[in-house]
């Protein structure tokens, strides 16, 4: 075997190596690590950022918009509504996407202005009243939020299908309301699912 041959070996023989030591290290070994400090620091948010009904049943992700709507679609009176969403049949995490129209769009126009109609007269405002989240999807259309503004209309609905006061709903949204990030990116927003199931639980 000439020297030249014997290099190569040892090249690919150290390669080798390399390659299984660190597809240990990192394919495995970094996977555990990570794996065991979320469960033991964050476990909510590891396991999905799940929730749970006052029976102990999982209802859903806070992370994850879904429809409060009955079998036919209709919007279901006595809970918060989401906004519109464009993934798949609305909200299917395994079609995240927006509906890529544009803001001249004839389609989106009138969409929009469909649902802005449909919106007030549901929670019983006047169109001018109903937010831009109400009527439009975001770009993943998996947003589990909604803004103070949207939920502000539709207290007095949930609270006259619930039979309860109008305060005490109102008071929930605020509990539920998440200031921006860090004080100053973003804005307040709702999580309509977690609003949803502390009315539930009420």
């Amino acid at each position: 075997m000439n020297t030249s041959t014997r290099s190569t070996a040892r090249t690919v023989g150290v390669a080798v190596r390399a390659m299984a030591l660190f597809t240990v290290l990192l394919g495995f070994g970094y996977t555990v690590v990570l794996t065991l400090v979320g469960q033991l620091a964050l476990p909510a948010q590891a396991n999905g950022s799940l929730l749970t009904d006052s029976g102990g049943e999982t209802v859903g992700s806070s992370l994850i918009g879904q429809a409060f709507t009955d079998a036919e679609g209709a919007p279901l009176p006595q809970y918060f509504q989401s906004r519109p969403s464009a993934a798949g049949d609305g909200y299917d995490a395994g079609a995240s996407s927006g509906s890529n129209l544009g803001p001249e769009n004839d389609d989106l126009v009138a969409a929009i202005a469909d649902r802005r109609a449909q919106v007030a007269e549901f929670n019983g405002v006047a169109p001018d009243d109903v937010p831009a989240d109400a009527v439009t999807a975001s770009s993943s259309g998996l947003d589990p939020h909604i803004s103070p503004a949207y939920a502000e209309i539709q207290i007095d609905r949930v609270a006259a299908e619930r039979g309860i006061p109008a305060a005490d709903v109102r008071a929930l949204v605020q509990a539920h309301t998440q200031g921006p990030r860090l004080g100053y990116l973003g804005d307040a927003t709702v999580n309509v699912l977690e609003l949803n199931v502390a009315l539930d639980q009420r």
